[in-house]
């Protein structure tokens, strides 16, 4: 199993940016994908963006395509979420995810390991 540890949430002004960091450590290198869900207040937890570990591929969400940005560190075993031009509904607690069983899903049954999440609010 993969551990993860997200840091990089906060409080930010509506059009304003975060990046969010995902320390892996354990298989990453078995890891299909990791991605990054989010759930916000009173919602479901739902997929933003995934990027395979070993070669760089990604796929986002409809709703944040353009304005989020996933990336990976294979020497820091670490996975980034740059979100740029935040709106106040991308308020959410957003969680790391790992051990993909496929790829391109979009389903958090398909994640085997997952963060504790870090929240992230946008103020309008």
């Amino acid at each position: 199993q993969v551990q993860l540890v997200e840091s990089g949430g906060g409080l930010v002004q509506a059009g304003g940016s975060l990046r969010l960091s995902c320390a892996a450590s354990g298989r990453t290198f078995s890891s299909v994908a990791m991605g990054w869900f989010r759930q916000g207040p009173g919602k479901e937890r739902e997929f933003v963006a995934a990027i395979s570990w070993n070669f760089g591929s990604t796929y986002y969400a409809d709703s944040v395509k353009g304005r989020f940005t996933i990336s990976r560190d294979n020497a820091k075993n670490t996975v980034y979420l740059q979100m740029n031009s935040l709106k106040p509904e991308d308020t959410a607690v957003y969680y790391c995810a790992a051990d993909a069983t496929r790829w391109g899903t979009r389903n958090i049954r398909d994640f085997g390991s997952w963060g504790q999440g870090t929240q992230v609010t946008v103020s309008s």
